[in-house]
């Protein structure tokens, strides 16, 4: 199945494209090869292009707090495992701590690196990181590939405090989803949403025999999947057949 996910507030999409960041992070800085070393140190710099938004710490920060509140009501609850419920709280706790005494932005310690910034420059410049533009930076990505990978490690970890608690504010927004089995009739689907509610995330899986691409739009009245195919001339149609597929809100 093909997880696609459409949020519906701008908060939310800076913390998938922030998600999608670290992860690709994640992948990059164990590789041993000098270039997949190159695109780690730029993802470092996207990450911290995102990060330097001015609310986005406070954001991230209160959503901790909501979050730690939502389950402490949760207290007393027979049907709730006290045991779960603590390590829960305890590790929003911990992301909140970590968060919160880190000085500036997520990343900001590394605009200190003359060396860095002197690359964070040049990254944005079609090939402007030829060995004749930055020869410092040559030579490094000549080095051996553990020196590498403890150097990406290093600067990573001052933004381990910002992807630790985008992961877990995700993963909490995720499970609080029932995903419900649903048909769009002719490619159609449509689904007004409950007052009372507000939903932050819907999420699709879409079998991939199918061979359909939803575009999805939503606020907080309606959501609406409209099922389109890729065509011989390389160009989006749209489905006229019926379709099913599994829906999740998460709120």
């Amino acid at each position: 199945m093909i997880l696609y996910e459409y949020p519906f507030n701008e908060r939310l999409r800076t913390y998938l494209r922030l998600e999608q960041l670290f992860r690709r992070l994640g992948e990059l800085i164990p590789r041993t090869h000098a270039l997949d070393h190159h695109f780690a140190l730029v993802t470092i710099f996207e990450i911290m292009d995102v990060a330097a938004r001015a609310d986005l710490k406070a954001d991230v920060l209160k959503d901790i707090e909501k979050h730690k509140h939502q389950l402490d009501a949760y207290r007393g609850n027979p049907s709730i495992s006290e045991a779960a419920l603590d390590a829960v709280i305890a590790q929003l706790d911990r992301c909140f701590a970590a968060l919160n005494t880190q000085a500036g932005k997520s990343g900001h310690s590394l605009t200190e690196n003359d060396w860095l910034m002197s690359i964070r420059s040049r990254v944005g410049i079609p090939g402007g990181t030829c060995g004749f533009d930055l020869p410092a930076y040559y030579d490094w990505q000549h080095r051996d590939a553990a020196m590498r990978q403890r150097a990406l490690q290093e600067w990573a970890s001052t933004l381990a405090p910002l992807a630790e608690s985008i992961y877990l504010l995700l993963k909490l927004l995720r499970d609080s989803g029932v995903a419900q089995k649903v048909a769009a009739e002719r490619g159609q689907f449509q689904q007004n949403l409950p007052q009372g509610r507000t939903f932050q995330l819907l999420r699709m899986r879409v079998d991939p025999a199918l061979g359909v691409i939803p575009e999805i739009s939503g606020n907080r009245l309606i959501v609406s999947v409209r099922l389109m195919r890729m065509g011989e001339d390389a160009r989006l149609h749209p489905c006229t057949e019926d379709a099913a597929f599994e829906l999740t809100l998460c709120a």
